[in-house]
C-alpha cells in the first residue's frame, strides 16, 4: 500500500498536453484534436538532427496518403526551434501537413516523446496507442540500412484505421534526443 501514493504523485506530475501550439501558417492548434478523424497521427523530428532527413519523403507519403482518415502532424519539440527554422525545414522538405512548435516541450514531456524521428498513434480521445519507429531504416542511433525493411508505423496505423489494436512488440526510434529535453 505504500507504493499507492507515489502512484497518485507520479499521475499528477505527468505534464498535461498542451491545449495548443503555434504553427508556421501563424495560427494556432490543439495538437491532439483528430478533427472528427479516426485517428492522430504525430512525427516528432527536428532539423537539427541529420536522421530526420532521410525520413521525411516517407513522412510526406504517410501524410498524404492517410490525410481522409488521420489528422497527421509534425511537431518540432527541440528547445531551440523558432517558427521560422521550422517554416524553412517544412519548405526545404515540401511538407503538406501541419507543422508545429513545441518549444516548451509540453507535449513531448505529456507523450514520453524522446527522439527524433519518432512517431505516435493516438485514438481521437488522446489514447497513445502507437509509439515508435516509422520503420527499420536506422537500426541504431548511427547504423543506417541501404533500404528499410519493415513498416513499423504504416502497419500500426492500417490496423488502427481498421479497428484492430497495433502490433507488438512496438519497435523504439532511433534518431537523436529532444534538444533540451529534461
Amino acid at each position: 500500500m505504500r507504493f499507492l501514493p507515489l502512484l497518485l504523485l507520479t499521475s499528477f506530475l505527468q505534464a498535461a498536453p498542451p491545449a495548443e501550439l503555434p504553427a508556421t501558417d501563424g495560427k494556432s492548434y490543439a495538437p491532439l484534436d483528430a478533427g472528427g478523424k479516426k485517428a492522430v497521427v504525430l512525427f516528432f523530428v527536428s532539423p537539427f538532427c541529420s536522421t530526420t532527413r532521410p525520413f521525411m519523403k516517407e513522412i510526406n507519403a504517410i501524410a498524404a496518403e492517410y490525410a481522409d482518415r488521420a489528422a497527421v502532424t509534425l511537431v518540432h519539440s527541440d528547445s531551440e526551434i523558432t517558427v521560422l527554422t521550422a517554416f524553412q525545414h517544412a519548405d526545404m522538405e515540401k511538407v503538406q501537413a501541419r507543422v508545429l512548435i513545441d518549444q516548451q516541450q509540453e507535449l513531448a514531456k505529456h507523450l514520453g516523446a524522446t527522439i527524433t524521428p519518432e512517431s505516435f498513434i493516438l485514438s481521437p480521445t488522446g489514447e497513445v496507442l502507437y509509439k515508435g519507429r516509422i520503420n527499420d531504416l536506422y537500426l541504431g542511433p548511427t547504423k543506417r540500412q541501404r533500404a528499410a525493411t519493415t513498416k513499423d508505423l504504416r502497419d500500426a496505423l492500417e490496423a488502427i484505421l481498421s479497428g484492430k489494436a497495433a502490433p507488438t512488440p512496438q519497435e523504439p526510434a532511433q534518431g537523436c534526443k529532444i534538444g533540451g529535453l529534461k
